[in-house]
């Protein structure tokens, strides 16, 4: 039996639900799915706590909501559902609408919203698609039934993020299911407390509900429907060549979903990992992928690691003195304060000497985290035996994540050499004993650069990428852009190298395509530029923060050289046939090889013979 789950994209819009109705009778589905779990239509939680909050504050345009909410779903149900099949659909959305105005309407009237009010106004999401969806099924000729989930999963009343009962909730779902034999169309996200209060199960709540579901069943797999088409390597919004993972452990997609991989929220998977039941990660608007699966036994990975990670904003809190050297207890006391003020660390770090201890919060929790501190250690830090904390923000964490990390050698220096080419600086690292997680905080800016360069370390099969930037474009830039183009193949073959021309001058146009510029083309593409200017191409140079850039200079001016050690203090590397830099003032000359030495960051010039030979080489 399967379990499928589909998320609010995948329920969006009418179209979307055909797909849904298309994937559950598939001849690949056909006989084998039990229950359908389904999220509210796409952004109508937001809206219902949007109204909700208008009504606290006494705002009544929340009226108006509820009639655009109530007119989007019947519009739903008028395009995909026969007309003589529609009006006890209808009435559905009639009388829930007007409950739901009705609740909205008391908020307003006593100008308060609980927690427990927020859940029962957010539930009537679930509650209209589901019904709407079970609906479409029974019209199709498919015996389908709607099931409100409130009937069988029980939890607290830890209202805004409940925690369901498996004792009391796994037999509910069995017994109901043993006398309702047709397709169940379950609303996800919600349940019920022992006295038949709403709750909702929190972020990823409709995940949670599948797995609740497959686990009650046994089922064979749970399927999760949404808007990619698995799990990838990397955020493809930052990461171009972020590629699809066929197969991964539970525990290295805990990692990554932790660290900001948002198709999976850890702690919704656990009923299913309780249970050895595999998940399945597709893409609704793609269904002949065969997305990412999620076990406790995978195939080994043919990569030493399985993903690359991210968290893009967190603040990172320092504290360090002699009198934390040997000194039993202080770790628990500092992590107990903390968690005295429900503040959840996210990574820490500890020298081997003791003087010295790091953790990352979210940005929101730093002051709050740095008042415990002060407060639980006010004595130590009058007397001058511990630093009072320091709070560094605008910092992201960067994971690689994979279990062959632990079989092989030499990851790490991998790492920090892909970051330390880029001039990426470290702030701090973590890496448990595990060895499932190497974690490094960098500067938040650095954050796409940083991904993208370990990314290609890993995954591009020792091919390297180098993103280009070339300012001039005539007998020698012009040669040299028509040996890229020719020989590109031999670049990759026989020396592992991509060029990849992102910007591109001569002294009246320039251009920029972060997706690459044909460098075959390149003169009827600058005739389409705009006007060149020396600063603005290397502002967004700078700003663009790719990784592997190179700037190379083809002209004869004396302004480009100027820019060098500009240039090369933005951790980019320079390559020039341009003699005006070396021959000019020995003092800047010793400047740009003594930057370039001591940061390890190239400065590369090659003479050419008769201003005929390009600098390919050097490149």
């Amino acid at each position: 039996m399967l379990v499928l789950k589909f998320g609010g994209t995948s329920v969006g819009s009418p179209q979307a639900i055909r797909s849904l109705v298309s994937i559950v009778q598939d001849a690949e589905h056909s006989g084998r799915v039990r229950l359908v779990v389904v999220s509210a239509f796409s952004k109508v939680t937001d809206t219902l706590i949007d109204m909700a909050k208008k009504a606290e504050a006494g705002d009544r345009t929340f009226t108006t909501m509820v009639a655009a909410l109530k007119a989007r779903h019947l519009d739903t149900v008028a395009e995909l559902i026969p007309p003589q099949d529609q009006q006890s659909v209808q009435l559905y959305v009639d009388e829930q609408c007007a409950h739901l105005e009705h609740i909205l309407n008391g908020v307003a009237a006593i100008g308060e919203l609980s927690l427990k009010t927020l859940d029962l106004v957010m539930s009537f999401g679930e509650r209209l698609s589901a019904f709407i969806i079970a609906q479409v099924f029974s019209s199709s000729g498919q015996k389908a039934e709607y099931l409100d989930a409130r009937q069988v999963v029980r939890t607290d009343d830890q209202f805004g993020s409940a925690r369901f009962l498996p004792e009391e909730t796994y037999p509910r779902i069995q017994g109901y299911l043993a006398s309702h034999e047709a397709l169940q169309i379950a609303t996800g996200f919600i349940g019920s407390t022992a006295d038949g209060k709403t709750t909702t199960l929190g972020r990823g709540g409709s995940d949670l509900s599948s797995a609740i579901f497959g686990a009650a069943i046994g089922a064979e797999e749970i399927e999760i429907w949404t808007d990619v088409d698995g799990i990838l390597t990397s955020d493809p919004k930052l990461v171009p060549n972020a590629f699809r993972i066929e197969s991964i452990s539970y525990q290295e997609a805990m990692e990554l979903s932790h660290f900001g991989a948002k198709v999976l929220h850890p702690p919704t998977v656990r009923p299913a990992l309780e249970k050895g039941i595999p998940i399945r990660i597709r893409n609704t608007f793609n269904p002949s992928c065969r997305g990412t699966l999620i076990a406790n036994q995978v195939p080994p990975s043919t990569y030493p690691v399985r993903g690359i990670s991210s968290m893009r904003d967190i603040a990172l809190i320092r504290i360090q003195g002699s009198g934390m050297v040997g000194v039993a207890g202080f770790s628990s006391r500092l992590f107990g304060c903390l968690a005295r003020k429900k503040i959840n660390v996210i990574l820490i770090t500890q020298a081997s000497s003791e003087y010295s201890i790091c953790f990352a919060v979210l940005p929101k929790d730093a002051l709050q985290a740095a008042a415990a501190i002060k407060e639980e250690f006010e004595a130590e830090i009058a007397h001058g035996a511990i630093d009072a904390p320091v709070i560094e923000k605008d910092l992201s964490i960067v994971a690689v994540v994979g279990e062959r990390m632990k079989s092989t050698p030499g990851i790490a220096g991998k790492v920090f050499h892909a970051l330390g080419r880029n001039g990426i600086n470290i702030v701090a690292i973590a890496q448990g004993s595990s060895e499932l997680n190497i974690s490094a905080v960098i500067s938040r800016l650095d954050e796409g650069k940083a991904l993208n360069a370990i990314h290609d370390a890993f995954f591009l099969a020792g091919l390297r990428t180098v993103n280009l930037f070339l300012v001039g474009t005539g007998l020698i830039g012009g040669t040299l852009l028509q040996q890229i183009a020719t020989q590109q193949e031999v670049l990759a073959d026989e020396h592992k190298i991509r060029i990849n021309l992102i910007g591109v001058a001569n002294s009246k146009k320039m251009r920029f395509d972060l997706q690459g510029i044909d460098p075959a083309k390149v003169q009827e593409l600058l005739e389409q530029g705009e006007p060149m200017n020396l600063d603005e191409f290397i502002n967004r140079m700078k700003h663009l923060n790719l990784p592997n850039s190179a700037f190379c200079d083809c002209t004869a001016a004396d302004q480009v050289p100027e820019r060098y050690l500009e240039i090369l203090q933005s951790a980019i590397p320079v390559v020039t046939p341009n003699k005006r830099a070396n021959s000019g003032a020995l003092a800047y000359y010793h400047a740009l090889t003594g930057y370039s030495r001591e940061r390890g960051i190239p400065y590369l010039y090659e003479t050419t013979v008769c201003a005929g030979l390009p600098v390919i080489s050097t490149i």
